[in-house]
């Protein structure tokens, strides 16, 4: 059986590429609701187009008033495995260079595009693993359903209405994250703190500031406005900001600079450069008044220090039982004339709780001269690591890859989050960074490939 899925993967690679770059051509990302798109009219075309697909191989589809649409490959079998993926994107952000966002290209042996690796590209892969089955004419005892998404990056709300209709299957993995397997999701906490403090119109004063796309992703442009500067004076500023951080910037005029650093996950915000913190540390050289705004900008770094991501700064720094910690990371920036807003992104350990994380935060943010809102913490996520789904699971990925297979946790939230057994399962191998949520990112089709097999392997394992 595996010598048949092996060869389908391998005859089959052009035809998944084709699937992966229609696609990911679709800019499906979140939108106000249009009729009976509820996520935007792009949402719904990629939706719609990802069942299309799965209806072109053979497999009949449900679709959930275009929230999401479901692939089932027999109907007349038990419910027992649901794969849950997702069609939607984060914007496309800036600093791409290989090529457009939402132009795929093969180069060097990868496929380049936004949604190659996030979600697009491993949703297809477990596609063509139950196509791969159907097709070598291997019987199932049990069925498996793809279930697409079309509202992960933004809230889930998708697949709310979806359980509201339909039961959670006995089990569930999730392609959308990476090999070997995710056991332990951490909670999140976010919020955003805020405050009134006008413009004086004296002096050098930072009259705007922009900075990121998505609070789950570390910023990697900041544009900044002043007044009262020169082209000379924001240079030299730059140049110690550099020594300091490393990003590059662009001065425009006497009063315009764009910060260029490296976007990241929210939650490994250390494989990033955030130009919003450097836009802000950037301040520090510059000969500002002594006024109520520039204090409270100045008060934004002693609540996240530029390259400090544990939560010391809110005072929120803990370690759990299981050796995870909590994370932090600023990813949303507005300053204009007449005031400030910032949210943060924080990925919470199994002891994190009201008293000992929401509060402690609230107060350094009110302690500081700012307002603060949260939606509160979302709890952790745990799938025992002996239990027998977990282990098939490995056992699949170890057959398969001849990599060692182990559970482990992260600090990203997946679609799973929430669903008693689910766990993710790929489709990205082990130490490679596709720039998920950021600019050029990409999937090797070598990885493409062993994420059928290894999703073709699972699903005998589990339904055969």
């Amino acid at each position: 059986m595996n010598e048949k899925i092996k060869k389908f993967a391998e005859s089959h690679i052009d035809e998944l590429k084709a699937d992966i770059t229609e696609l990911c051509a679709i800019p499906s990302v979140l939108a106000d609701a249009d009729g009976d798109a509820p996520f935007g009219a792009e949402c719904k075309k990629a939706l719609l187009s990802a069942g299309d697909i799965c209806e072109k191989y053979g497999f009949k589809t449900t679709n959930y008033d275009n929230y999401c649409v479901a692939a089932d490959f027999d109907t007349t079998l038990p419910k027992h495995l649901d794969m849950l993926g997702h069609t939607d994107v984060v914007p496309a952000g800036e600093g791409w260079t290989v090529t457009e966002p939402f132009k795929v290209i093969e180069k060097d042996g990868r496929l380049y595009g936004r949604g190659t690796s996030d979600d697009k590209g491993p949703v297809l892969c477990a596609l063509y693993a139950m196509r791969a089955i159907k097709e070598s004419g291997i019987p199932l005892k049990k069925n498996v359903r793809l279930i697409l998404g079309s509202d992960e990056e933004t809230g889930s709300i998708d697949i709310t209405k979806y359980y509201a209709k339909e039961p959670e299957a006995d089990l569930t993995f999730s392609p959308d994250a990476e090999f070997p397997l995710i056991n332990i999701e951490k909670g999140q906490f976010r919020g955003t703190f805020k405050a009134e403090a006008t413009v004086t119109g004296n002096g050098v004063e930072l009259i705007s500031l922009d900075a990121g796309v998505a609070l789950n992703a570390v910023p990697n442009r900041c544009r900044m406005e002043f007044s009262g500067t020169d082209k000379k004076t924001l240079e030299t500023a730059c140049e110690k900001l550099k020594k300091e951080i490393p990003v590059d910037y662009e001065i425009a005029d006497d009063t315009h600079v764009l910060i260029i650093g490296e976007s990241a996950h929210a939650s490994t915000p250390e494989a990033g450069v955030n130009a919003g913190l450097a836009g802000i540390t950037l301040l520090n050289y510059l000969p500002l008044e002594d006024t109520k705004r520039n204090t409270l900008l100045k008060k934004v770094l002693e609540l996240f220090p530029y390259g400090v991501y544990d939560g010391s700064g809110l005072g929120i720094a803990m370690t759990d039982k299981e050796g995870l910690s909590l994370s932090a990371t600023l990813d949303l920036f507005s300053v204009d004339k007449d005031g400030m807003s910032f949210s943060f992104d924080s990925r919470s350990p199994l002891n994190a709780d009201d008293d000992n994380c929401l509060n402690v935060a609230r107060s350094k943010c009110e302690n500081a001269g700012f307002t603060f809102e949260t939606p509160g913490i979302v709890p952790p996520h745990y799938v025992p690591s002996d239990s027998d789904f977990v282990k098939n699971l490995l056992a699949a990925y170890e057959d398969v890859t001849g990599l060692e297979g182990k559970a482990i946790g992260i600090g990203g939230g997946t679609y799973v989050h929430d669903i008693k057994n689910g766990v993710a399962f790929g489709a990205v191998l082990p130490d490679i960074d596709t720039h998920m949520h950021g600019a050029d990112e990409f999937i090797d089709i070598d990885n493409l490939k062993i994420a059928v097999e290894v999703y073709a392997e699972a699903i005998l394992r589990i339904c055969g």
